[in-house]
């Protein structure tokens, strides 16, 4: 019994002591939220309700965060600013309709700033996408800024050609700078999908950075091109604990995402099967 509970004393010590060193390892490191969808319609992984996503920017602002643009973090990396404490970037990919009539009048209620990364080819097109007078009226509020989510959601990875891929970065920059009238510097990938070229091509296009799906704190590295995000779900029974769980674990559960979809790559996707990511 003695030894048991020496062996159990050494895990449990073990246990924390990497814990710790992970929390340790992302000192630093900044959180980027992605959001995609908020109505009270839609029941999938990428949607919160309306009364969801308002519980979560309460929450955001009750605990002390400072809400950023991408401009503050990378001028505060550079050197040309300084970060406030507990800072924090919300971004949003795509541009439906939703995010006008449900997303902005919560933020507009909580004074947080956002970034919309949206695909220019769909505004003022489709019934669901916003229009460029709503882009207009949101940029101008202060509190929102539209940045590139490319022309219309192709992989890039998939485009064969170099000059397509450009066009897609290149022209869906030139169509916010021009009816904006201000600095496009960042994009998302559709998809996150990327290569050399697609990230080369970017730079040569002029974004500044570029935001990724992956799960994980966000840090001011020799090479802080592609920065990681946060995604938050909804359609779950616990959706605002799950929200807590990313936010604060994400030192903990993002490596052990990282090894999960290894695991599935590989052809493990029973063993993948039983490690839990919130």
């Amino acid at each position: 019994m003695k030894k048991l509970l020496i062996f159990l004393a050494i895990m449990v010590a073990f246990i924390g002591g990497f814990i710790a060193y992970l929390y340790q390892r992302e000192e630093g490191g900044v959180p980027v939220l992605v959001y995609h969808q908020v109505n009270d319609i839609d029941q999938n992984e990428l949607t919160l309700t309306v009364e969801q996503f308002d519980a979560q920017i309460k929450y955001l602002v009750d605990e002390g965060y400072t809400i950023i643009t991408p401009t503050e973090l990378l001028d505060a990396w550079e050197g040309k600013g300084t970060l406030p404490k507990n800072p924090m970037v919300i971004t949003f990919d795509d541009g439906h309709l939703e995010f006008y009539k449900n997303v902005y009048p919560i933020l507009q209620k909580y004074n947080v700033k956002a970034t919309v990364f949206v695909a220019t080819d769909f505004i003022s097109l489709y019934p669901n996408y916003i229009t460029w007078d709503q882009v207009k009226e949101m940029q101008n509020s202060g509190l929102i800024d539209f940045e590139s989510h490319t022309l219309n959601y192709k992989i890039l990875t998939k485009i064969k050609s170099r000059d397509k891929i450009w066009d897609q970065l290149y022209s869906s920059k030139q169509a916010l700078e021009w009816y904006l009238k201000k600095p496009v510097s960042y994009v998302v990938y559709p998809g996150g999908q990327y290569d050399a070229d697609v990230r080369d091509l970017s730079q040569e296009a002029g974004y500044r950075a570029v935001f990724t799906d992956d799960y994980a704190l966000t840090h001011s590295l020799p090479q802080h091109y592609l920065l990681a995000r946060i995604p938050v779900y909804g359609s779950n029974d616990h959706t605002f604990f799950r929200f807590k769980l990313r936010l604060k674990g994400a030192p903990l559960f993002a490596p052990l995402q990282r090894y999960k979809e290894k695991l599935i790559s590989d052809g493990n996707g029973e063993v993948a099967s039983l490690i839990w990511i919130p």
